[in-house]
């Protein structure tokens, strides 16, 4: 994450009574200080009000509406904005979404922070940044970058806690915060976002909730059955979990083992003891628990369970069991930069490294801040 006080680069200056700029007036008050944006040919110390443009204020106000929240005249600030640019919370929520869709992920995330701090009150916000670090959290850790990606989860996390106790309730908020639940395999808290997701929308008609939000309504009760199911809301699942991600694979084993006693086909429980014993490199008993998990509905078609199978035939030898795992988990998942790394040391395996250095470059063309990737490329 960027240490740099983002305030730094803000002047605050009271403009003089008879200033004026040569564009269209800005209505002042001459008593409030005002944030201007410094300019990057501005030397230290040095500032010159005759050069000072409009658009240095509009910045200044954006940075501290997004980064200094407790600055007495905000309400201030947000007048001048609103009145000089009419238009402006369409235009940065226009140009937060672009630049998240690009993935230019340092730039949406001040667009968003000065977007909320323009508008706090407005909900819709709130849960649109919480899925902006939902998403900035996924890039990272495809990075590699799993500490920057934990600090961005607990971002996210925050807001969707914001975003879930508005009044009146939102419903897209539960929706989509039960979706980072259950990217943690928190399948307690998954169930009981999309429970509320689905008695918030229980009396809209399916024509006021348009094709996607019938759409939604069905992935919900699907999901529910699913865990109700599976018996992913045992407590017993979430603890071996828990133990395996906080490396202390053993006692998650036994966890999970135990789990198996009773729920022998359930594929999310095969999948972690696989996991377990591939952090632990018992990849031949891995590869064993990853098959069983295959063999269970919903294990037979998902990319994440045919990438450890891969992982693990790769340590034990087996190239051409790999390359067809790999090869598989891409036609589910064509751009998971995760299984395109994998091609690319597989190949590294086999001693091809032209063939390797392809995938690595494929990583880079999704994913440019993709260290590892970029590390094999450069060494290649």
């Amino acid at each position: 994450m960027n240490p740099a006080n983002p305030l730094d680069s803000v002047y605050f200056i009271n403009i003089p009574e008879n200033f004026s700029f040569s564009s269209k007036a800005m209505h002042i008050d001459t008593s409030i200080p005002l944030p201007v944006q410094k300019k990057d040919k501005d030397a230290p110390g040095v500032f010159n009000i005759q050069e000072l443009s409009q658009e240095q204020i509009l910045s200044g106000i954006l940075t501290v509406l997004a980064y200094d929240k407790n600055n007495k005249n905000l309400n201030y600030y947000r007048s001048v904005l609103k009145d000089a640019r009419p238009e402006i919370k369409r235009e940065l929520a226009e140009a937060a979404i672009l630049k998240t869709r690009n993935e230019d992920w340092d730039l949406a995330e001040e667009i968003w922070m000065a977007l909320q701090g323009f508008d706090p009150e407005d909900v819709a916000i709130t849960v649109n940044m919480a899925l902006f670090f939902d998403q900035k959290a996924d890039s990272y850790r495809r990075s590699g970058l799993d500490e920057d990606a934990d600090a961005y989860d607990d971002s996210a996390l925050n807001y969707y806690k914001q975003a879930m106790s508005a009044e009146p309730e939102v419903p897209d908020a539960f929706f989509n915060a039960a979706y980072f639940y259950l990217k943690k395999n928190d399948f307690v808290n998954t169930k009981s976002c999309l429970e509320t997701y689905l008695a918030l929308t229980v009396d809209v008609k399916d024509e006021e909730l348009g094709e996607n939000g019938t759409m939604m309504k069905e992935q919900a009760q699907e999901l529910i059955q699913k865990i109700n199911s599976r018996s992913l809301e045992d407590q017993q699942f979430k603890k071996a979990y828990d133990l395996i991600c906080h490396g202390k694979e053993e006692e998650g084993l036994e966890e999970i083992r135990q789990f198996l006693l009773t729920h022998p086909m359930v594929w999310n429980a095969w999948f972690l003891l696989g996991w377990g014993l591939r952090r632990l490199e018992r990849y031949e008993d891995a590869k064993q628990a990853f098959l069983k998990a295959q063999e269970c509905e919903g294990g037979d078609d998902n990319a994440d369970t045919l990438n450890e199978m891969a992982i693990c035939q790769m340590e034990t030898g087996d190239y051409d069991g790999a390359k067809d795992s790999l090869i598989a988990a891409l036609n589910i998942d064509g751009e998971n930069t995760k299984i395109i790394s994998n091609l690319g040391y597989l190949y590294l395996k086999l001693g091809e490294k032209e063939e390797a250095k392809k995938y690595f470059n494929i990583v880079l063309e999704i994913d440019p801040e993709d260290k590892i990737a970029r590390y094999q490329v450069d060494n290649l």
